[in-house]
């Protein structure tokens, strides 16, 4: 069975037991009749509004792209005739056997007058419900989608942040270090050889012990 089949016969159920309860609520309090059927239409509201706000949400977060998701309206308008024209007759047949009326109307006019109005209630009702759902995956969507932009931007200051810390860091080390030219490094270093109070060099004792023992 389709889908705007079930949801059309779902329709035509919860009209008639809503009129049913309507007419035998009437019957109980007949001075209180009008605030009940404004109960007995506003549950019905109620019924469209959730069935049909529940297929806009799924059917956008199945399918993000506007342009890829299902033609959901034009299964709710078959629902919504389907679901009128059956609950007309289904009331009409119902009114026989109980003891309430359920309006008084005949066949003709529930077919007519009666099924128009319960398709109108239907379509707009969930026409409205499914854009609402359809709204809220999408504020759902741009959240994540500026959470996730916000965290990203975070984590890029971090690691900007750690590689200044780190150059800073490395200018401050090579501040510090001498600088010495290549060349220092590797030329050799002079010695001289002691000198002694009247300015004359001195001589090491080592080295006459093995200058005279050389000589010998």
């Amino acid at each position: 069975m389709t889908g705007w089949a079930v949801r059309g016969i779902g329709m035509a159920l919860i009209n008639v037991v809503a009129r049913l309860l309507l007419g035998a609520a009437v019957s109980m309090w007949p001075l209180s009749g009008s605030a009940l059927r404004w109960v007995a239409y506003a549950l019905v509201v109620l019924v469209i509004a959730v069935w049909a706000g529940i297929d806009g949400i799924r059917d956008r977060r199945r399918n993000p792209d506007p342009d890829k998701g299902e033609d959901l309206t034009m299964v709710w308008l078959k629902a919504a005739v389907v679901g009128g024209l059956l609950a007309g007759l289904l009331s009409w047949i119902i009114d026989f056997f109980v003891d309430f009326s359920l309006g008084q109307n005949g066949l003709i006019f529930e077919l007519t007058s009666g099924a128009a109005f319960t398709i109108l209630t239907v379509f707009v009702v969930a026409s409205i419900a499914m854009f609402v759902g359809r709204q809220i995956v999408n504020r759902e969507a741009k959240k994540k989608l500026a959470a996730s932009d916000a965290e990203r931007t975070h984590e890029r200051q971090l690691v900007n942040a750690r590689s200044a810390e780190r150059a800073d860091q490395a200018g401050t080390r090579s501040q510090a270090e001498p600088q010495w030219a290549p060349e220092h490094g590797e030329a050799d270093t002079e010695v001289f050889s002691a000198v002694d109070a009247d300015g004359k060099p001195r001589m090491d004792k080592r080295s006459n012990r093995h200058g005279s023992a050389d000589g010998s």
